[in-house]
């Protein structure tokens, strides 16, 4: 069986115009020069300071480049980059089409694998790529958390720093591309190991805590929680604490290890 969502709570940018590869190439942490139609890769645009601004998918098109981000936050994005783009030949603006995600099987021959993680889902853009969702948003929020993959719902924007948040274990930062927006922080941090946090999987009994409950190793703090369900939750973890009896709320819970994630 092959179970699909609406993902209404992304949306869609597109960038066009002669210069929309050169000028995302100066953005984003993703190569956006190699991106050939039809293949989707992920990425972010960062702060000047290296910090994570916005999450998502970078969507290559004949004539534009499309970016999938919170669709919440769609607006912010489209100003941040009409701040960048000064005199560069590109149009920046919202397109009206829906994101929709399946697992485990592509429902057809236009959906493209999700780039984060080999048999996380499959996706797809366009009005309406499949008859109807056959699960819901909970459904695809313990898919994700079963891969060890944050949304924008994990992320604390203009506070977290990719690394943390596994950009580099997913694909979402190409060290060899050259310059981009916040590149110099990002790359001192993985150069020099200076990793010490990372959003790992949490199991435990019962239904999920709520989001910025303390995980602690004894007495002291080891992270906090950012989403869950029932049994599994994403939490923001030191890496040196994640060893020995942790809790939250008085409940005990274990920390999974996300592959290339350890201290």
């Amino acid at each position: 069986m092959t179970f699909c969502v609406h993902l209404a709570h992304r949306a869609l940018v597109e960038v066009s115009g002669p210069d929309r590869t050169s000028f995302l190439q100066g953005l984003l942490s993703q190569d956006v020069e190699t991106l050939a139609p039809g293949e989707v890769r992920y990425g972010a645009l960062l702060a000047p300071q290296g910090r994570l601004l916005f999450d998502l998918l970078v969507i290559g098109r004949p004539e534009a480049i499309w970016l999938e981000v919170e669709a919440a936050r769609r607006d912010d994005m489209l100003a941040r980059l009409r701040i960048y783009k000064l005199r560069a030949k590109v149009e920046i603006q919202p397109l009206d089409a829906e994101a929709w995600v399946a697992w485990p099987d592509a429902p057809g021959p236009d959906w493209v694998a999700d780039p984060r993680r080999p048999g996380l889902a499959f996706r797809a853009w366009g009005p309406d790529p499949v008859p109807e969702a056959t699960v819901g948003q909970e459904d695809w929020r313990r898919r994700r958390l079963e891969f060890g993959i944050g949304d924008a719902e994990d992320f604390d924007f203009d506070r977290d720093y990719p690394i943390e948040l596994n950009f580099d274990l997913v694909g979402g930062i190409d060290f060899a591309k050259g310059c981009f927006v916040g590149q110099e922080t990002t790359s001192r941090m993985k150069r020099r190991g200076q990793v010490r946090t990372r959003l790992l999987p949490l199991r435990f009994e019962g239904p999920p805590p709520p989001r910025g409950a303390e995980v602690l190793r004894g007495d002291l703090r080891a992270g906090e929680v950012r989403s869950g369900v029932d049994g599994l939750a994403l939490a923001l973890l030191r890496l040196d604490r994640i060893d020995g009896d942790l809790t939250v709320d008085g409940r005990p819970v274990r920390a999974d290890p996300v592959p290339g994630a350890t201290p």
